[in-house]
């Protein structure tokens, strides 16, 4: 395995940076009386404690995500959505105009919309028609100023997850981050990279509460990797970058994590009832095989059925710009009833 040292690769003005010290992060105790942060001791007129700052390390999330996801609390990164993660990591690791990032399209379009605002570079090397890692290309695709590799498992807009042994070859020869985005594993019958931060000290899984979770408004994710990377995340995050209602009402819901499973597993049968149904349309050619809550279709004619859909008042995804993915539609798996619905505007299409 190739050495990795984080020193190498991470930005010298992020080494030489001291972070924002906030009144929240120099206290620590108990205190009745909180004259330090300048807030409005009155109140708010919610008659709550949205009054007071939240906490800038989201100490009792952690923890309960800790047990969840069996994740050590010190290695685990709260975000604004898993953008957030992703946007940090870039500006830690990527020098503007200088340094590169790799990624495999078709895949999450937010990896190259915060490089492209960083003005860092994009390597791109296409998954193969099965949508699968390259890794002869791959070894190509990697020069002296790639420092993030951006890899997709369950993959967004296809829904398969990629072969563990490539990504396991990109941790061991690749010199800087490489980055697992498991936004959709909750869906997946698969061990999380998560359980592997031991292994490989350049590895960074990221997860959210958007999808299984069921709390995309809320806009929460996390990041998991070594405590060296999760030094960096915090040391150039904002201060108080989860609200304390973000906060509140995700611990509510990781209470409740029986209930999330059950309704991950309507989402799974719906699923399958969808890709069988789906087979008595001639107008689907392929029906690509699905580790989310989604399903990736190629049809005839992409454009004329998205559009004959909104007519039905039904939305789905057109990806059809997407590299390997001409005349293919994304399809959210919705509740049983919006399924029905859409398997009867199926059947009276054409």
């Amino acid at each position: 395995m190739a050495e990795f040292i984080l020193d190498n690769i991470l930005r010298n003005n992020v080494k030489k940076l001291i972070p924002y010290s906030s009144a929240r992060s120099e206290f620590e105790g108990d205190a009745q009386i909180f004259l330090d942060a300048n807030e409005n001791s009155l109140g708010s007129t919610l008659n709550n404690n949205f009054h007071r700052y939240p906490d800038p390390l989201q100490k009792q999330l952690k923890q309960k995500l800790s047990t969840i996801k069996n994740v050590p609390v010190e290695n685990i990164f709260v975000g604004n959505g898993s953008d957030e993660a992703i946007d940090l990591l870039i500006r830690a690791f990527c020098n503007p105009g200088v340094d590169n990032i790799l990624i495999f399209p078709p895949t999450y379009g937010m990896y190259e919309v915060s490089a492209e605002i960083n003005d860092i570079a994009i390597n791109k090397v296409l998954l193969t028609n099965d949508f699968q890692l390259d890794v002869d290309a791959i070894k190509n695709g990697i020069d002296d100023n790639t420092k993030i590799i951006f890899v997709c498992s369950p993959n967004n807009p296809t829904g398969n997850l990629l072969k563990p042994e490539s990504i396991e070859w990109l941790l061991k020869n690749f010199n800087g981050i490489v980055v697992v985005d498991e936004a959709y594993i909750d869906f997946a019958i698969v061990t999380s990279w998560s359980q592997r931060l031991n292994e490989f000290p350049n590895l960074v899984v990221l997860q959210t509460l958007s999808k299984a979770w069921g709390l995309a408004g809320l806009r929460i994710g996390f990041a998991y990797a070594s405590t060296a990377i999760i030094h960096v995340f915090n040391k150039i995050k904002p201060p108080y970058n989860i609200s304390e209602a973000t906060q509140q009402l995700a611990l509510q819901a990781l209470q409740n994590e029986q209930q999330a499973k059950e309704k991950t597993n309507v989402l799974i049968e719906q699923k399958k009832r969808l890709m069988e149904d789906f087979k008595q349309f001639g107008f689907i050619k392929t029906i690509y095989p699905s580790n989310a809550n989604f399903i990736l279709v190629k049809v005839d004619d992409a454009k004329t059925l998205y559009q004959y859909l909104i007519l039905k008042t039904i939305v789905v995804r057109n990806r059809s710009s997407q590299p390997l993915c001409e005349n293919s539609l994304r399809i959210t798996v919705g509740t049983p009833q919006e399924n029905d619905a859409l398997l009867t505007a199926l059947k009276n299409y054409k």
